[in-house]
């Protein structure tokens, strides 16, 4: 684990350099922790997948902590001692939400792509997507864009060498052993290989983003016909 400035009013706490639910569990546990026991002048905190952006107030902190040389060094103290005492993995709440994805090929129209990667069925891929629990390691690339993992290794596959100009909003894509779902119509360049019916960002809400970091996503498949519908329900505002 290292500690580093990035600015002078932020800082990164590093746990590593690499996709793992292990990591991303200690990153959860001090994001936690601040939240509980904030420091004077903490504005906001960025989880990513082995790491944990601090933002604060200088200003702040200055007052608030006068005997450190420091805003930047009371700020350190109070996350190494958040460090030695982090609440234990199973200590801290965790959502978990179900989604309901469209995997027709109307929907996902990579899915033969992928299918054919991996000399799978394209039913096999629909099976292997659905069957874990993933984890939102962070958000990303455009508002409410959550990146989750880990993907079944029998289906992670590249992005594709020339993305997209446009995805529909709610397109569900997998690059390498990543999925994610498409919160707004976007160009990208990930592989489709279904659609969700229900809104992932809304400007408007109290939280905007449907998914945070730390939460648990799973997936179930629905046909062609009930997406449309759920479709024109969300649109309602009547799909939850």
């Amino acid at each position: 684990m290292r500690l580093f400035p990035i600015a002078d009013d932020a800082l990164t706490v590093e746990f590593g350099q690499a996709i793992s639910p292990a990591l991303h569990e200690q990153v959860c546990r001090l994001d936690q922790a601040l939240a509980a026991q904030p420091f004077a002048g903490l504005r906001e905190t960025v989880p990513a997948y082995a790491s944990l952006g601090v933002f604060y107030a200088p200003d702040r902190v200055a007052r608030a902590y006068p005997t450190y040389p420091s805003a930047q060094a009371a700020v350190i103290s109070h996350i190494e001692g958040l460090l030695r005492d982090l609440p234990p993995a199973d200590g801290f709440s965790r959502r978990r939400i179900t989604l309901p994805v469209c995997y027709d090929l109307r929907c996902g129209p990579d899915l033969p792509f992928v299918a054919q990667q991996h000399g799978l069925c394209v039913e096999e891929v629909i099976a292997r997507h659905t069957a874990p629990v993933y984890r939102v390691f962070m958000l990303g690339f455009l508002p409410g864009f959550a990146y989750l993992g880990l993907v079944d290794e029998r289906i992670a596959t590249p992005r594709r060498p020339t993305p997209r100009p446009h995805v529909p909003a709610g397109s569900v894509g997998i690059a390498g052993r990543q999925t994610g779902i498409y919160p707004t119509t976007s160009p990208g360049g990930w592989q489709l290989i279904g659609r969700t019916p229900v809104r992932m960002f809304d400007p408007f809400a109290p939280q905007p983003a449907r998914l945070q970091p730390g939460d648990e996503v799973c997936f179930y498949p629905i046909p062609y016909e009930e997406w449309l519908a759920a479709l024109a329900s969300e649109a309602k505002g009547e799909w939850r």
